[in-house]
């Protein structure tokens, strides 16, 4: 009996030393996944090329490696819905910023259109038609003056030719009157001297 219960007692001992130890040894070493597997190996004896591991350190090492997975997957689980709500505000965004976008479109669109006698024409296309318009009345209204002028002053020059004859005219009358007055007095001369010369014969 002694026999059996002194080497179970031994292990147990040896079990919780080993616990402590690799508790102890992680403090001095590198505490990741991979130190206490470095640390595992170098603790344990080789026998005929195996390797003799103390199963308490191994069950401290299996339980550091659950923890660690275990922490590593709530991370990843909580890192996937993170991107998934991130994903969605992104769609939301995106949904809203074409919204915008398409909104921000139609009101550039009425404000470069004008409606005139129920014709649709863009702002551009509207003042060139209303540029054109000016230039070309305008260019017909210089004309227009162009050619009246010409006429008012064919029309000067006539009244002053008119004004010209019309005097030309009337200085003949006169002298026409004058010169009729003048014979008509000679022919009246004349007829007295007929006249007296017939009474004295």
């Amino acid at each position: 009996m002694k026999k059996i219960i002194l080497p179970i007692i031994s292990a147990l001992i040896l079990s919780f030393n080993a616990q402590g130890q690799l508790t102890n040894d992680s403090t001095k070493v590198d505490p990741s996944l991979k130190g206490q597997y470095q640390l595992l190996l170098t603790k344990s004896k080789t026998i005929n090329g195996y390797k003799l591991v103390n199963p308490g350190r191994i069950s401290a090492f299996w339980k550091n490696l659950s923890d660690t997975l275990s922490t590593t997957r709530k991370q990843l689980t909580n890192a996937n819905q993170k991107l998934k709500a991130q994903e969605k505000d992104i769609a939301d965004l995106k949904s809203q910023i074409s919204g915008k976008e398409s909104a921000l479109a139609g009101t550039n669109a009425k404000i470069n259109e004008i409606n005139f006698l129920g014709i649709s024409f863009a702002k551009s296309t509207y003042n060139t038609i209303v540029w054109s318009l000016i230039i070309g009345l305008a260019a017909a209204l210089a004309f227009l003056i162009l050619r009246s002028a010409k006429y008012m002053h064919e029309a000067k020059y006539r009244s002053n030719l008119y004004e010209e004859i019309a005097q030309e005219y009337q200085s003949y009358k006169t002298k026409a009157n004058d010169k009729e007055k003048k014979l008509a007095r000679e022919l009246q001369d004349e007829r007295n001297k007929i006249d007296e010369l017939k009474s004295r014969g």
